[in-house]
């Protein structure tokens, strides 16, 4: 398998175009549903909140577990993938983490709930740098940035856009929040279901000499290419950025700006339709432009709206517009930083370690430790500080992206050696 050989067929096979929509859709419903099932509890924390009697810190700590062990899953599920194939990790992930998302409305305080969402984790943080790579082997060389964008953009479309929604009406037709979760958990044991049937499996990427190469000497080796390393401290902001708009914004605009349950989930809305679009047009658009200058436009843009933000006041249209704009830049960003820039970093049958390396490490760092950091800083200092928050992680992103990144080989990548 090479960098410019259609990867949607198994390795020695030809470039498959009707596969490529196949594989490309499954893994977008997928990483879809992990969005639903991930940030659902967020529009229901202030029901939840006050039935189980929970803190904005407790609330922190429910989303930081779950990234805790979503990031330590998926980074030793990168070499995991590189070793053994694709399709033997990602069915079974879903079908798991499906099941667990039902089994979250059974949570009945803060020790459940931390138990539950931290095994949840587990299989959620094993299928994303699976469906990463899977998407990849599958796009035309062409559209690897824009199929990357697709996939990506499923997450926030499904999980932040619909998923407010899907939650709010489901309140009104349901007993109470309990029920919401069951009802979450059935498009995904659809969905492993369909992608047992469809995927093909892709047999281990690893020579059988790199096979035998310890893990220890396998992560030594790939910490010497500076862009994975950078990817990697990058990716600890963006999510910390993302984490922090996405876990604390519904209680922002509920106890802060007073708005009702109805048009809280309307403005959220923008986090769900801004990310997808931004997911799909940003890289779309580096595949012609280069990733670090698409990327570091988007997070110039992101740090003034991040300004603007705070002085809206209880303007639903404008806060729609705001956390729009928001995410889509960053999650253009974090489309570009997880998928082509990293992967087209490293060899071809370091792609998937890669991946697994920055997803994991990001997620632990960015997606674990920040809503805790940042559900106790919002319980000393207020709810008014998190648009802050979120300001701080996406300079500090400028600044690793502009002075560490530097842009891949592209299409030569399989000669890329560490730096």
């Amino acid at each position: 398998m090479t960098a410019m050989v259609g990867r949607g067929a198994i390795a020695g096979t030809a470039w498959d175009r009707a596969y490529e929509a196949k594989a490309v859709t499954l893994m977008a419903l997928g990483f879809g549903i992990v969005g639903l099932d991930r940030f659902i509890i967020n529009p229901l924390f202030p029901i939840i909140q006050k039935d189980l009697g929970l803190s904005y810190q407790d609330l922190g700590v429910i989303s930081a577990v779950l990234a805790l062990t979503w990031g330590v899953a998926a980074l030793f599920t990168g070499q995991l993938l590189d070793r053994i194939g694709r399709k033997k990790v990602i069915v079974p992930a879903v079908l798991i983490f499906s099941v667990l998302v039902g089994v979250t409305g059974l949570g009945t305080g803060l020790g459940s709930l931390l138990l539950i969402r931290g095994l949840m984790g587990l299989p959620e943080g094993a299928y994303v740098p699976a469906s990463i790579v899977v998407t990849i082997e599958a796009s035309k060389p062409s559209r690897t940035g824009l199929n990357i964008g697709i996939q990506q953009m499923a997450n926030p479309l499904i999980g932040l856009g619909l998923g407010p929604i899907f939650a709010v009406g489901l309140l009104k037709l349901l007993p109470s929040w309990h029920w919401v979760f069951g009802a979450a958990a059935l498009p995904g044991l659809v969905l492993a279901l369909l992608m047992m049937v469809v995927l093909r499996e892709h047999g281990p990427s690893l020579t059988v000499k790199a096979a035998e190469t310890s893990i220890l000497d396998t992560w030594r080796h790939l910490l010497g290419y500076r862009n994975v390393v950078c990817n990697t401290l990058g990716m600890f902001c963006y999510l910390s950025c993302a984490m922090t708009l996405s876990a604390f914004m519904p209680s922002y605009l509920t106890d802060h700006l007073g708005l009702p349950l109805s048009q809280m989930g309307g403005v959220l809305a923008g986090l769900g339709v801004g990310s997808c679009l931004g997911m799909v047009a940003l890289p779309a658009i580096s595949d012609r432009l280069g990733r670090k200058s698409v990327m570091l436009s988007a997070l110039a843009v992101l740090s003034v709206v991040l300004l603007w933000l705070p002085t809206i006041g209880a303007e639903p249209g404008k806060l729609f517009w705001a956390l729009f704009l928001a995410t889509f830049m960053l999650a253009g960003v974090i489309a570009i930083n997880v998928g082509p820039l990293t992967s087209s970093s490293v060899p071809p049958h370091l792609a998937a370690t890669a991946t697994g390396a920055v997803v994991g490490l990001g997620e632990i760092f960015g997606g674990a430790l920040a809503p805790a950091l940042a559900g106790g800083i919002a319980q000393a200092f207020g709810i008014t500080i998190i648009p802050v928050v979120a300001l701080v992680a996406a300079v500090v992103g400028l600044v690793i992206l502009a002075f560490g990144v530097q842009e891949p080989a592209g299409a030569s990548r399989a000669a890329l050696v560490p730096h």
